[in-house]
């Protein structure tokens, strides 16, 4: 089993400043702060793409199992850092500040995002990163609402076929309390008829 401890506390910044970068002795953590522009895909050196799946608690012997960018910018930016990466069981946090909507509360798509993350990253594993995959489904039901703290994702496979997987994943707050719960479906694609 491949286990990580990094914490997900993301550095804030505000909108359309660039992060600060920290120090030597400013220890760190959560995912180092990076630069996203709207619109924008980031174009990292392959020191840095390596840097930013460790900061997400992407373990080294997984690294070139994930495709071109390693790490969904998307997921990166909004601070989900993994804790476990198996086939069997993953599982990763997100922080509630930054992802919230209008009203204060975690957005409904955050749910999503996390989910589709676990759920996506989980089929890669179980074709051994031997082929891609991509989403051909995804629904949520939302249960309650979270407004601070972190919230942790765990994903267990319902059905890991040689075309379709199939994945639940649970969104829970830091009292274990279920906020969400989603399924997702993705197809493994042949990569010769790419």
């Amino acid at each position: 089993m491949v286990m990580n401890d990094a914490q997900t506390a993301a550095p804030a910044t505000s909108p359309g400043t660039a992060p600060a970068t920290p120090s030597a002795s400013t220890p760190t953590t959560g995912p180092a702060p990076y630069a996203f522009v709207p619109g924008t895909t980031p174009d990292l050196s392959p020191e840095e793409r390596r840097q930013m799946m460790l900061d997400s608690g992407i373990p080294e012997e997984l690294h070139d199992k994930l495709g071109v960018l390693g790490i969904s910018p998307l997921a990166a930016k909004m601070g989900i850092v993994f804790q476990e990466m198996t086939v069997a069981r993953m599982v990763a946090t997100m922080p509630v500040a930054g992802n919230e909507q209008n009203a204060g509360l975690l957005h409904g798509g955050a749910h999503l995002v996390l989910a589709e993350t676990l759920g996506s990253i989980g089929a890669v594993l179980h074709t051994q990163g031997q082929k891609p995959v991509v989403g051909i489904e995804i629904s949520a039901t939302h249960h309650r609402g979270a407004t601070g703290g972190l919230v942790t994702g765990t994903c267990t496979p319902i059905h890991l076929g040689g075309t379709l997987t199939t994945h639940e994943i649970v969104m829970t707050d830091e009292q274990g309390k279920r906020l969400s719960t989603a399924k997702i479906t993705n197809m493994i694609l042949d990569p010769s008829r790419r």
